[in-house]
């Protein structure tokens, strides 16, 4: 299709001037064409005003409370929610809470909204208008649990947005993503651990219409997502759970009106982050150790075999490759000082992999990461209820506290000693294996006794440490780690259930052996369809990742997912990266670099001038360009580079199919790549 359909996102980072509302909202076809303005103002998501002065009213059971685009109304018999935009429009922001509440206490007005309680649940509640939101805060005097908000049940609901991975717009009626197949419908996730973001949104109306909700719950820990379909179409339910010794008793919700836009969600939460300063900026970590700057236009690789050497090194370098993050497992044979200097020297960063998350006994533990002196294991087990350790990732040993960690650092070092041994050889990067994933831990052992929120605090304060003298990065990295990080690996894969099923059938996907070069991660291999669609069908693909994070740290793919590992997907993935600005992720041996070398480098030489201009800049704008979804748009920062890939098979204003066009500001034509072509 040759028609335009426009979805914008201008994802201003916080507001902080004078309340504004938006005056009428215009038809359909002129706020298409004002949302391709770059100069389209970020008030459009009606995210961007601050508190209105007038508190709202309340009526009854009924608070009515000013958001940006509108009104919100809150029914304190049920905690629905429903809004009255400016242009007349009535919107479900959500249904009733599933469950009974009983009978809701007196409503009284506050300052900024109202309060009132429900005492069979022992629930306090307030509403309040804040920066252009309707925020809704839940605080429990005993341990419970509530079902809220229930969403997508507008019938103009049409896609849902949710951050698996790097993010995903489905439409609601999709029969896919309504099936088994697409691993949504009938699945629960948890807000803090599974998603990349705590978000979630819908569009409302046809291709948005102009209208959408986002959803934001910054207390993530203890709250769920639970999709369903129903009648053919994908609902949303949010769970929290009030845990006093998990330290949950509070809950928290964000309602914001957006325009639609499938990215508008991330865009809202990155303006929240901002507020509440809480926004990393790569510009000022390049300024503190200016040895993050050699992340802007750098690929990204796992080093094995002959690769590791300084010859290995050499080689990338005369194919033309100018910036590349080298990393390297601790096993036997790790790149030497040799290695580790003609790696500095050809100005590529260089780091080992490391983890402080797991504990074996030394005598038969399968990994030098997971060997620790004296007795770290087992008394730095993280510790169950009854005692018992918590086993470590597929029963290797246990998970160990990081708060022990943190108690005993001033007087032991355990982790400084580690990371100095680590980086004896120059490496001036680190790779922290699961620091910054959701995955936290209640621990009752004596000593170091931590709820998730203190397991998370110790997390961030050693990375904090890290991130002064090294250049940081971790697993799939939550926000709330973004600003102690200069990048991560796995943020930006959707992954669906049936990957972790492929990777565990060993003949299929390939066994961690030979030592120099693991079939696990060398071995081509060709996903289920089913999967293949759910992780990579550009149509669902939507940057909320970006829109939210870019700017403030680089985000690439898993590591076991190198761009050679899955045939069928690396031009899809070529252009997926080029588009979200975002380097590709590989795992290179000598055999390999020999054979794949040169279409490496003729990649990275095109993204290296785009990622060293705009890899420090928020991405401003996303839009498809086609009915279809297969023609895509970005824009970062105030147009320093504007992307436009076509995953199509039909040419589009001579943009061939299967190929990228971006143009740097300044630019007179278009810098084209067809990714299937590289390096031939």
């Amino acid at each position: 299709m040759d028609s335009e359909t426009t979805h914008r996102s201008d994802a201003g980072t916080g507001h902080t001037g004078p309340a504004r509302r938006p005056g009428p909202r215009l038809g359909r076809r002129a706020t298409r064409t004002l949302a391709a303005s770059l100069a389209l103002a970020a008030t459009a998501f009606g995210v961007a005003g601050c508190d209105s002065a007038a508190a709202g009213t309340v009526e009854g059971r009924h608070v009515e409370l000013p958001v940006s685009g509108g009104t919100a109304v809150v029914d304190t018999g049920s905690l629905a929610v429903t809004a009255h935009a400016d242009d007349g429009r009535t919107m479900a922001l959500s249904g009733p809470a599933a469950g009974d509440l009983g009978a809701p206490g007196p409503v009284r007005r506050t300052a900024a909204g109202a309060r009132w309680s429900y005492p069979a649940k022992g629930l306090s509640v307030t509403a309040r208008a804040d920066h252009g939101r309707l925020r809704i805060a839940l605080r429990a005097d005993r341990d419970g649990s509530v079902t809220w908000p229930v969403t997508g049940t507008d019938p103009s609901a049409s896609s849902l947005q949710v951050p698996r991975g790097e993010g995903l717009d489905v439409p609601v009626r999709d029969a896919f993503w309504n099936s088994a197949k697409g691993g949504l419908a009938g699945s629960t996730v948890d807000m803090g651990a599974d998603l990349a973001l705590p978000l979630w949104g819908y569009s409302l109306g046809d291709s948005g219409g102009g209208h959408g909700v986002s959803y934001l719950t910054s207390t993530d820990i203890g709250t769920s997502l639970r999709f369903a379909s129903a009648g053919g179409r994908l609902r949303t339910t949010a769970s929290h759970a009030f845990d006093a010794g998990d330290g949950t008793r509070a809950y928290e919700v964000s309602f914001a009106l957006t325009d639609g836009n499938p990215v508008a969600p991330a865009a809202d939460y990155r303006a929240l982050l901002a507020q509440q300063g809480k926004l990393g900026s790569l510009r000022e970590k390049i300024r503190k150790n200016p040895a993050n700057g050699k992340l802007l236009g750098a690929f990204h690789a796992y080093l094995w075999g002959d690769a590791r050497t300084a010859d290995g090194v050499g080689r990338l370098k005369k194919l033309g490759v100018d910036r590349m993050w080298l990393g390297y497992d601790a096993g036997p044979g790790p790149m030497d000082a040799a290695a580790v200097r003609a790696a500095k020297g050809a100005g590529y960063l260089v780091g080992p992999y490391d983890s402080f998350a797991n504990g074996q006994d030394p005598k038969t533990a399968d990994s030098p990461t997971s060997v620790w002196p004296g007795r770290v294991y087992p008394d730095f087990c993280v510790r169950r209820a009854d005692g018992s350790p918590e086993s470590g990732f597929h029963g290797r040993g246990c998970y160990l506290s990081s708060r022990a960690f943190e108690k005993a650092e001033p007087s032991k070092h355990y982790l400084a000693d580690r990371t100095r041994a680590m980086v004896a050889n120059g490496a001036d990067s680190y790779f922290l294996d699961v620091d910054a994933t959701g995955e936290l831990f209640r621990d009752h052992g004596a000593g170091h006794r931590m709820t998730k929120e203190d397991d998370r605090a110790m997390r961030l304060a050693r990375m904090r440490r890290l991130s002064q003298h090294l250049v940081l990065g971790s697993e799939s990295a939550q926000p709330w780690a973004n600003k102690v990080l200069a990048f991560d690996h796995g943020a930006g894969t959707p992954v669906a259930d049936g990957l972790w099923k492929l990777e565990r059938d060993k003949e299929a996907w390939g066994a961690y052996y030979p030592e120099k070069a693991p079939k696990f991660f060398f071995k081509p291999v060709r996903l289920p369809a089913d999967v293949a669609t759910a992780m990579y069908d550009p149509k669902y693909r939507v940057p909320l990742y970006e829109t939210a994070l870019h700017g403030s740290l680089v985000n690439a793919e898993r590591w076991e997912l190198s761009y050679e590992k899955l045939p069928a997907q690396k031009t899809t993935r070529a252009l997926l990266a080029m588009l979200y600005n975002t380097p590709l992720n590989y795992v290179l041996d000598g055999p390999s670099l020999k054979r794949d070398g040169g279409e490496l480098a003729s990649l990275q030489r095109y993204f290296s001038p785009l990622h060293r201009a705009a890899g420090t800049e928020r991405m401003t704008s996303f839009r498809w360009l086609t009915g279809d979804r297969t023609v895509q748009r970005t824009v970062f920062g105030d147009g320093a580079l504007t992307v436009t890939a076509n995953f199509g098979d039909a040419a589009y204003r001579g943009l061939p199919g299967g190929c990228v066009d971006a143009r740097l500001r300044g630019d007179e034509a278009p810098r084209r790549l067809c990714p299937a072509r590289a390096g031939g």
